[in-house]
């Protein structure tokens, strides 16, 4: 009977420990990003944003404005892991600027990557390479980065998705590394070092100047 007792104590001793190993890991967040727009879950920067669902996708679109637009997920905090998430922008040259903000503080200060689907197949090589692109706001902007760091910030984007349909993304933050994959691809288009000294923050959804966007399935698993 007391053999029988222990056995019993050590099976429900390890399966507590079990369970509490197992909820102690990070758990992927994936938002319902249309239902939050109704219970307001967003914290919006610069945009209006309105909730979508079609045969394929739901979630979310933030209008046109000038300056950048951001919709931060509330009470999520971001520090390493990857983000992924589908994203739809348009072939319409110098209005098309879509993406990711993460390590952010508040509408002006955080880190991001985005894309410029009008590059991704232009013929003009200057163009082409300049598909996908990393900023930390407010001190490194694009065009800062362009010109003081040409072709170390901002690549191109191959195998490159179609500019006018919805495409897949996954960003790899690890550590003072960002990789950025496209679509299926085991290769990253853009590696590069994190230019801020943040290491954690809000994150959430980005556009630039004149852009609108679409995206949906967003997901973020911390890294373990």
């Amino acid at each position: 009977m007391n053999k029988r007792i222990l056995i019993c104590s050590m099976i429900t001793g390890a399966s507590t420990f079990i369970a509490s190993t197992v909820s102690s890991q990070p758990r992927t967040i994936a938002p319902d990003l249309s239902a939050l727009v109704q219970s307001q879950g967003l914290q919006i920067h610069n945009r209006s944003v309105t909730a979508f669902e079609d045969a394929n996708r739901k979630g979310i679109r933030m209008n046109a404005a000038g300056g950048d637009g951001v919709v931060f997920l509330k009470g999520v905090e971001f520090s390493n892991g990857t983000i992924e998430f589908d994203v739809r922008g348009k072939d319409v040259q110098g209005q098309s600027f879509v993406g990711v903000a993460f390590h952010g503080v508040d509408s002006t200060t955080y880190d991001a990557v985005y894309f410029r689907p009008f590059n991704f197949l232009a013929t003009d090589s200057a163009r082409h390479a300049h598909a996908v692109q990393y900023i930390s706001h407010p001190t490194y902007t694009w065009d800062k980065l362009r010109n003081e760091h040409p072709g170390m910030y901002e690549k191109p984007v191959d195998p490159a998705p179609n500019p006018s349909e919805w495409f897949h993304a996954r960003v790899v933050v690890a550590g003072p590394t960002v990789s950025v994959f496209v679509g299926g691809a085991r290769e990253p288009s853009l590696v590069v070092k994190r230019l801020s000294e943040r290491t954690k923050g809000l994150v959430g959804l980005w556009v630039g100047n004149g852009s609108d966007g679409a995206f949906a399935n967003l997901s973020i698993r911390p890294a373990q």
